[in-house]
Order: structure tokens, then sequence, then C-alpha cells
């Protein structure tokens, strides 16, 4: 448990500002709105091999690029646009997930579609509600869970890309459909 003044939180933030920041008030919260929604998924999709620390300092140059994560100006980005974002230095310049972001974002448009919001496909899985788990020790917080393998064997029957379940539990994570504070953490308390 890292202290910080009489706070008990979470360990893996370390003592980065940025991260502190995002554990603090982000990370865990119930997300209901679709550009946020997409938003997080992006930036885990882009994070897999990477650090989330390297995603976050790289948050805004994202915002910018793709157009605040509007999921209809993405999906109607032209093929020319591709190659402008390969050179954009402020990104993750990944040949493989850039056209994937692009494809997943006219897949959340169909998606959209059939559940009358992407929200509501994404939170589908959990009925609607946040999952609190007790974890008491930063080693017991899995990567995957039934719910994560769920979503991901979903996303992939519906032609999703970079959706594993590891990536589909970090997001998971990230838009408080899993409470995975610490139970020590004074984050976990404030989520309940």
């Amino acid at each position: 448990m890292e202290k910080s003044s009489t706070r008990s939180t979470c360990e893996w933030p370390s003592r980065h500002p940025v991260m502190i920041d995002y554990h603090d008030t982000e990370w865990g919260v119930p997300v209901h709105d679709d550009k946020v929604l997409f938003e997080f998924l992006l930036l885990d999709w882009f994070q897999a091999g990477l650090s989330w620390l390297t995603i976050l300092k790289k948050r805004d140059a994202f915002l910018d690029a793709f157009d605040r994560f509007n999921i209809d100006k993405v999906a109607a980005y032209p093929e020319q646009k591709i190659t402008e974002l390969l050179t954009n230095p402020g990104i993750i310049r990944n040949r493989l997930k850039i056209p994937a972001v692009i494809h997943n974002a006219r897949l959340a448009q169909e998606t959209r579609k059939e559940f009358g919001s992407f929200s509501a496909y994404i939170w589908s899985f959990s009925m609607g509600k946040t999952i609190h788990n007790s974890w008491e020790n930063q080693l017991e917080l899995p990567a995957t869970s039934p719910l994560s393998n769920a979503m991901s064997k979903d996303m992939g029957k519906r032609g999703y890309k970079f959706a594993g379940s590891t990536i589909c539990y970090a997001f998971m994570q990230s838009i408080g459909m899993v409470n995975d504070h610490l139970v020590s953490c004074f984050r976990y308390r404030d989520l309940i």
C-alpha cells in the first residue's frame, strides 16, 4: 500500500502524478457515455504491450488525433487518414492498431444500432451493474475473468480486433464495470 498523506491507496499508480491522478479520479468510476467508453477501449487497444503510463502521457494527443473519440467521425476516416495517423509522433504509431481502431469504430456503430447505444452493449455483460471485488493484495488481481472472456468472445464474433480477454478486463476495470481497487484503498469505499 502506498500512503498518500494519510490515505491508503492501490500500489500500481507508483509515484507518478499522472498515474496517481488517473487512479484517484477515473479508474473504476462507472462510465456510460458512448464517447468515453470508446476512448477507454481505444486506449486499452493501444496499451497492449506497453505501459499504461505511456498511454496516459499521450492521451491528449490521442484525443486530438482521433477527433475526441467520436465513434462516427473515426468510422468515417478515409484511407489517407491512416497514413496521417502513422506519421503523428504524439500517438502510438502501430500499423495494425490504427486501421483496427477505424474498423472497430464501424463495428461500434453497428453495435450501437442493435443495442440503442454502445454503452447498452458494453454494460449488458454485467447486467448494468458494477462488480465489486474484494482484493486485499495487488497480486490477487486477475488479468481476465469469466466476464471478460464472454465480452471478448462476443466482440470477436462481431469482428472486433484487439478484443482479447486481457484487454477486455483492463477495459472493464477502467470503466468501472469491475471495482478492482484494493479493499484498503480509499477509492474502494468511495465507489461502493
